[in-house]
């Protein structure tokens, strides 16, 4: 079930395409295999179907890959706030990891909490989806850094 969101006016009426733009030039998201498909003001899911290559020796995704989706979905979240000229950082987030990451497929749902010009407050859960059972796995809560002016560079 799909959370009650905050109402947030984005400042950038072309963000979602500015946001999957930004998703595109990370290499490390294509290198794992995870797509954005929902782009929402004030909120961004990323989806990563289950591979191999990112499991750990107990045969679950690893729990740096979870806090890479964690941390990028709660970061494009906050991406989609901001005005056409700024790019977001990461300045630091705590991550729980409360359940094995066990499913054909995780989702992390990122979210805008507070919002501020320079600063910006997110949160992110990740569900592990196995059979069409949805198991929270990880929450991490975010700050962001609002980079005005500040262009991306691809690799």
């Amino acid at each position: 079930m799909r959370p009650e969101l905050p109402q947030f006016q984005p400042r950038d009426p072309g963000y979602a395409e500015r946001v999957r733009a930004s998703f595109a030039l990370q290499q490390a998201m294509r290198l794992i295999g995870a797509e954005i498909p929902v782009v929402e003001p004030g909120y961004t899911e990323i989806h990563l179907p289950f591979k191999a290559e990112i499991s750990q020796q107990h045969g679950f995704v690893h729990g740096g890959v979870v806090g890479m989706i964690a941390d990028s979905a709660a970061g494009y979240a906050a991406n989609t706030l901001t005005p056409a000229d700024t790019s977001v950082l990461t300045v630091e987030y705590k991550l729980n990891l409360v359940a094995p990451a066990d499913g054909e497929r995780l989702v992390a749902r990122g979210e805008v909490v507070k919002p501020g010009r320079t600063l910006i407050i997110t949160k992110a859960e990740v569900f592990a989806i196995r059979d069409g059972k949805w198991t929270l796995c990880a929450l991490m809560q975010q700050t962001i850094m609002a980079m005005h002016g500040k262009k991306e560079r691809a690799a």
